[in-house]
Order: structure tokens, then C-alpha cells, then sequence
């Protein structure tokens, strides 16, 4: 019988060894993002929080991320992949499930639903992340 698209394959352990190589992997690549686009991310990151703390019980994707904050010229959009994971490894906020982007170009891909986790934390972190001055502004 010939496989399909559909069948499940090398349902093992990955060939890198295991999934804590693939999450270090991520971790790296995560980090690159930061590194390379901390403004951009502090104002993903800040946009997140803002949402989640005047509406709680309203979840936000990262479709919300890209409607709102804009992605400067030349910048790949998969920059906004690093928003997430420091406010969940903070605890900030937690995945709630899985949904279909409504974003055409993201082909109807699954993108995580994030809900706020702990207002507190989410509202200190603000306060020790202001946004980024704009362009041509000298910060106070």
C-alpha cells in the first residue's frame, strides 16, 4: 500500500535525540530573534500584555500580534514567533489550546491561544519594559 500524505511517520524519538535537543534548538533560535529585534518584540510583548489586562477573559493569538504591531520593511514576519515564550517561562501567560489562523496567508495553520495567567507579574513586567521611544525621539 503506498503512503499518504496523512500516515503517521517516525512517531520516535526525534533524530536529533530528543525532544529537550529540539526545545534547546528553539531556545536558541528564540533568543537570535530577541537579540536581533528587541524593540520590535518589547512592542509584540507589551500590545500582548495591554490586550490581556483589559480584557481577561478575552484570549489573544499571534494574528492579534500581527494586526496590531507593525513589522518594519525587510523584517521576516516569523520575528513575532519570539513574542510568546518569555512571558510563558515568566508565567505570565499560558497556552489555552489551538486555533486556526484567519489570516490567508498563514493558510488556515494552527497558531497557539494565549490567556493571561498572572495580572501581577503581567503589570510588572510592563513597568520594567516601557514601550520603545519612537523613532527620532530622544527617551525621558
Amino acid at each position: 500500500m503506498m503512503p499518504t500524505l496523512f500516515d503517521p511517520v517516525n512517531v520516535g524519538p526525534s533524530p536529533a535525540g530528543s525532544a529537550a535537543a529540539g526545545e534547546a534548538l528553539k531556545c536558541a533560535a528564540l533568543a537570535l530573534h530577541d537579540a536581533r529585534r528587541p524593540a520590535l518584540l518589547r512592542a509584540a510583548r507589551r500590545f500582548v500584555l495591554l490586550k490581556l489586562l483589559a480584557d481577561p477573559g478575552t484570549p489573544v493569538t499571534a494574528d492579534d500580534v500581527r494586526a496590531a504591531v507593525e513589522l518594519p520593511p525587510g523584517v521576516n514576519p516569523k520575528a513575532f514567533g519570539a513574542t510568546f515564550s518569555p512571558l510563558a517561562l515568566a508565567g505570565i501567560v499560558r497556552a489555552a489550546g489551538h486555533a486556526k489562523s484567519a489570516r490567508k496567508s498563514a493558510h488556515a495553520r494552527l497558531v497557539t491561544i494565549w490567556r493571561l495567567n498572572d495580572a501581577a507579574k503581567a503589570l510588572a513586567w510592563l513597568r520594567d519594559n516601557p514601550a520603545p521611544a519612537a523613532e527620532g525621539t530622544v527617551p525621558a
